[in-house]
């Protein structure tokens, strides 16, 4: 697999893409090698005036315990001035795309999780409850394959994660993180570009700004192929360009809705 520095290369399309979101996915743009010694951290998926989520969880209510890592969504977003760490719209052409976040570290009585699907308005589409991995990293959960998960294209949608502070039967705090999803296009440019770039559809999604399933396929590829040290990198440098370059050392530790 000759995908070494892929991701740097892919990226730097990106610092020049206009913030406005778009049903249509956006046309890969060429760059050369020589582009690849740019700096990836300057390089972000932007900011598109959509609804902001909350990409780091604080504790809701005070009868939670101090964790050494925030309970983090794993999407683009950015830390305000007020230190608050807020998440961007992300991108799909799935219709039951996967979400990814990272778990620190727990005691013993926080195991209890919860997934919450909504659409725009905040009515609940899917609500499943989690029991977390003992260890901390990576997990990502799934939407099951039923027609009234799917997503509809050009719909946003919002989801919640949370870690509660006890048994949830027992307690209302908990530590939760929010993000949005859009569901855009699949067009026939896009579905030839995925089908050339088997098994590294990741480095079409990433020109495209499709977040969400360029983090799933390499995340997907990653479990498969663990020791590739070209993903490694490649996963590193996906993170990196949206800040969370902290969690690319964070090994996958659950998948939920989908056996592998």
């Amino acid at each position: 697999m000759k995908l070494a520095g892929v991701i740097p290369v892919i990226l730097l399309c990106l610092g020049s893409y206009s913030p406005q979101v778009h049903a249509q996915v956006t046309q890969p743009t060429q760059t050369s090698n020589s582009n690849t010694q740019k700096r990836l951290e300057k390089l972000k998926f932007p900011r598109n005036g959509a609804p902001t989520g909350r990409r780091q969880g604080g504790a809701r209510r005070n009868g939670c315990p101090n964790l050494n890592q925030s309970v983090t969504a794993l999407v683009p977003g950015e830390r305000t001035v007020n230190d608050e760490s807020v998440s961007f719209l992300a991108l799909t052409v799935s219709e039951y795309p996967t979400f990814w976040v990272y778990v620190p570290e727990l005691p013993t009585n926080l195991r209890f999780g919860e997934f919450i699907f909504q659409d725009e308005k905040g009515k609940n589409i899917y609500q499943t409850a989690l029991t977390l991995p003992e260890k901390s990293g990576v997990i990502g959960i799934t939407l099951p394959q039923n027609p009234q998960y799917a997503l509809k294209q050009n719909n946003k949608y919002q989801w919640y994660f949370k870690v509660y502070c006890g048994e949830p039967e027992n307690t209302s705090d908990y530590y939760y993180v929010k993000a949005w999803v859009q569901r855009v296009a699949l067009t026939p440019n896009l579905e030839n570009q995925l089908k050339a770039a088997k098994p590294g559809k990741y480095t079409v999604y990433v020109v495209n700004q499709i977040w969400q399933d360029a983090l799933t396929n390499l995340a997907d590829m990653r479990r498969i192929n663990s020791g590739s040290l070209v993903l490694a990198q490649d996963w590193n440098d996906l993170l990196k360009a949206v800040g969370l370059e902290e969690f690319a050392r964070a090994p996958i530790v659950g998948r939920y809705g989908l056996e592998r």
